[in-house]
């Protein structure tokens, strides 16, 4: 029979040996990089004042929540869950059992509503980008534009028997189908980080979103194979007359690819590499998405509810770590 140990106070929270976990750097990362102060302004003239069930004071709690759900990938409940079982998250989020509950689950399915009804997802993305170009960031004249798919369930073992019908489109990816929506990100050819984004079905060709993704200053134009065409040159031309084509040549069947590897490798005018080193920015940021904020599935039904996710907890999240430094607010001299 084993011998069962006596619990002291190194076993209590006084561990000699304890160390920080990932999960704790992070979230105190997170906590100096995230600028709590100007998100709970964007939200606070669309927030229930006093009397209307919820305290005034909640804002800024409810906001840590529901970046903790997103950040670890939680629904309503299991990040109700998840604040019961682990005392770093209570402290991120401000909650001392001793004195009160934790928020249950309707009251933060009610802020994620709050946020996806005044489309405050991407008020928070744009937000970021006022922030960065207070601390001296500028964009340069080159925009790298990509799509990546984010696929939605296919099965109709649901309430409704049947598929999101906002999601019903599917595509075609090399031999496979794809059944969810596509994320259109436009991003900055120096710096890397996301200037622009938009949330379609899958079925939707990718060059349609260009307009969407430009900022119509650039010198430019970097893509891949679907952002060619003679139709995609004459809209390039009449949106960013200024912009030069720096897309990806396309291969063919039967056709040598030696020459296109090579167009495709050569330097462009700038000092920022080839197409393919230029391009590949644009895949960090698809690869956080997907892979550190597990964003390679979606979670709710509807492109609007995706489409806040994706534009407030992780392009905007991704912009602020990829930046690294505390938004203050201040104005940065350029």
């Amino acid at each position: 029979m084993g011998m069962m140990k006596q619990m002291t106070m190194t076993t209590t929270g006084f561990e000699k040996h304890a160390r920080p976990t990932k999960k704790a750097e992070f979230l105190a990362r997170m906590e100096t990089l995230v600028p709590w102060a100007e998100f709970c302004a964007v939200i606070e003239p669309h927030y229930p004042k006093a009397g209307n069930g919820w305290p005034p004071a909640g804002l800024e709690r409810r906001l840590r929540m529901y970046c903790i759900a997103h950040w670890f990938n939680l629904a309503d409940e299991a990040c109700t869950e998840a604040l019961y079982d682990t005392p770093l998250f209570r402290d991120f989020c401000g909650f001392d059992l001793g004195d009160e509950r934790i928020a249950d689950a309707s009251t933060l399915g009610n802020f994620r509503h709050l946020l996806e009804a005044h489309n405050l997802g991407a008020t928070i993305s744009a937000k970021v980008g006022e922030l960065l170009m207070r601390q001296g960031v500028r964009l340069s004249g080159g925009t790298i534009v990509d799509a990546t798919l984010i696929a939605a369930p296919p099965s109709v073992k649901n309430r409704d028997k049947a598929r999101d019908p906002e999601m019903h489109h599917q595509t075609k990816k090399g031999n496979q189908w794809h059944f969810g929506m596509k994320l259109h990100i436009g991003a900055d050819s120096k710096t890397g980080l996301s200037h622009s984004a938009s949330v379609t079905a899958a079925n939707v060709h990718d060059s349609h979103e260009v307009p969407n993704l430009l900022h119509r200053d650039e010198t430019r134009f970097y893509g891949d194979c679907a952002y060619r065409g003679k139709t995609q040159r004459e809209r390039l031309r009449e949106i960013a007359p200024k912009a030069k084509d720096f897309t990806n040549r396309r291969t063919y069947r039967n056709a040598p690819l030696e020459p296109d590897r090579e167009t495709n490798r050569r330097p462009t005018e700038i000092s920022f590499g080839h197409k393919f080193a230029v391009r590949s920015k644009v895949e960090h940021l698809f690869l956080a998405l997907k892979r550190l904020w597990d964003f390679a599935k979606i979670r709710y039904r509807g492109l609007a509810k995706n489409a806040n996710r994706a534009f407030a907890m992780l392009l905007a999240m991704i912009n602020l770590v990829k930046w690294g430094r505390p938004m203050t607010g201040a104005v940065r001299p350029a």
